[in-house]
């Protein structure tokens, strides 16, 4: 055999080899979100028996304050959203400058964490849109449970990459921002009467300890949990971080 067919096969053989990698890990993912949908699923049928055991009596509407029915989890092993959006992704175009939160090329490293955000508007859940703060956003998987934004020109410090609620906080210094920042940068509204257009009684949460005041000023934390009811209330719903690498 040639020495130029030898080098042919070795490249053939390790594109080969990396298809194959790819494939496997993409079965892994799927097996996983099937076993975590399985035992969830497996886990809320056995409370339902044994609930209907205690009382002796037929199946009844859940109580205020229940879990949430078990979602998929998404490219960033979070539970996806689903409903209509609060408000579209109307980050500027633009990259420039939005209360103090710059736009660059990079995702920064110095502040790195993870809060989560939940709006209720008169009892339905209204999901943050996929891109808030990615700027000419590419979308791998639109429309799906793995949709995910990724910035072709810049991310601002803070964004929003997958349909899951989670804000990522990603600066090259260190500093707290606030909940009003990440409105700026989506450049939508946020006070106390008013949350992206929906207006009306407010119940916020933080870590499901009830906070007054204007909801701009809530300071963003790691893996903290807010979440914002307007109109009707809703009690404090916490996401599952335990699955995430977040």
């Amino acid at each position: 055999m040639s020495a130029a067919g030898s080098k042919r096969d070795r490249r053939d053989a390790a594109r080969e080899h990396a298809a194959e990698l790819r494939a496997a890990e993409s079965r892994r993912r799927r097996r996983r979100r099937l076993i975590v949908w399985s035992s969830t699923a497996a886990a809320a049928a056995a409370a339902v028996v044994i609930a209907l055991i205690v009382s002796g009596s037929s199946p009844a509407r859940a109580p205020r304050g229940s879990a949430a029915p078990a979602a998929a989890l998404g490219p960033e092993g979070m539970a996806v959203e689903s409903g209509t959006v609060l408000a579209a992704n109307t980050t500027d175009a633009s990259g420039a400058t939005r209360d103090g939160i710059s736009c660059d090329t990079g995702e920064g490293a110095a502040e790195h964490i993870h809060t989560h955000l939940a709006v209720y508007v008169d009892g339905r859940l209204r999901p943050l849109p996929v891109g808030i703060g990615v700027v000419d956003p590419s979308v791998e998987a639109a429309g799906t449970p793995d949709a995910f934004a990724q910035a072709t020109r810049c991310y601002y410090w803070l964004h929003v990459h997958a349909s899951d609620g989670v804000i990522h906080v990603e600066a090259p210094t260190r500093s707290t921002f606030t909940l009003g920042q990440v409105f700026a940068v989506w450049r939508q509204s946020l006070s106390s009467t008013d949350v992206a257009g929906a207006t009306g009684k407010q119940t916020v949460y933080v870590d499901g300890k009830v906070v007054t005041g204007d909801p701009s000023r809530i300071a963003l934390g790691p893996r903290e949990d807010i979440q914002i009811d307007v109109g009707k209330a809703v009690p404090f719903r916490p996401v599952d971080w335990s699955r995430s690498e977040l």
